[in-house]
């Protein structure tokens, strides 16, 4: 059985595709190389860092409402715009710096995502101002538990988790935005906090 990609499926629940190569991957990735390297180099392995996972929080609210494949597409100028998402550079945006966004064609052009970025930035770098490490530090002390095994199926994998509503929470009783729990539960799994990767994939062994 193959997808409409033309990989092969394997596995009753089609958990995996693999790719000509012989390398077999979750389902979710497909044919696409850029979503394959993704998939390989970083989706569920450890990130840490203030600014690696501001940048993160970042991409997340971004990719609220779109699919994952058009942030990755759009990271190179997403990071180009914002100053690599520095939150002491993005903190001090102004006005002039909206409008210049706006009119930037290489990001998401949302005003909403756009504020919130800006207004996140600034509650990161109170974090990080207080203590380096901290958004680090609160953000992973949400991570759960590894589970005992892998799923098997991608119909297994939550897209909340108590973790994530717990995540969630916290970020907008700090006065966070575009941190719902969903959205928290897809940064878990693409900075390592959880480890998604279906039993047969090549990256669960």
């Amino acid at each position: 059985m193959t997808d409409s990609g033309g990989a092969a499926v394997v596995g009753s629940d089609a958990g995996v595709l693999v790719s000509d190569d012989g390398t077999a991957r979750c389902r979710w990735v497909g044919t696409d190389l850029e979503y394959q390297r993704y998939h390989d180099e970083e989706w569920g392995r450890p990130l840490h860092g203030d600014l690696p996972l501001f940048e993160k929080l970042s991409l997340e609210a971004f990719q609220a409402g779109l699919s994952w494949i058009t942030i990755l597409r759009r990271r190179p100028g997403l990071r180009d715009a914002f100053d690599g998402f520095d939150p002491q550079r993005v903190a001090n945006y102004e006005a002039g710096d909206i409008e210049r966004l706006m009119a930037d064609e290489r990001i998401i052009r949302n005003r909403a995502k756009v504020l919130a970025t800006i207004s996140n930035a600034r509650l990161a770098l109170d974090l990080i101002t207080e203590a380096r490490g901290s958004l680090d530090e609160l953000m992973w002390s949400f991570a759960p538990a590894a589970r005992a095994a892998r799923f098997t199926s991608m119909t297994d994998i939550p897209a909340i988790t108590p973790e994530s509503t717990a995540m969630s929470t916290e970020l907008r009783r700090l006065g966070f935005k575009f941190v719902g729990p969903t959205t928290m539960y897809a940064l878990m799994q693409s900075s390592g906090m959880v480890d998604d990767h279906v039993e047969a994939c090549w990256r669960a062994h």
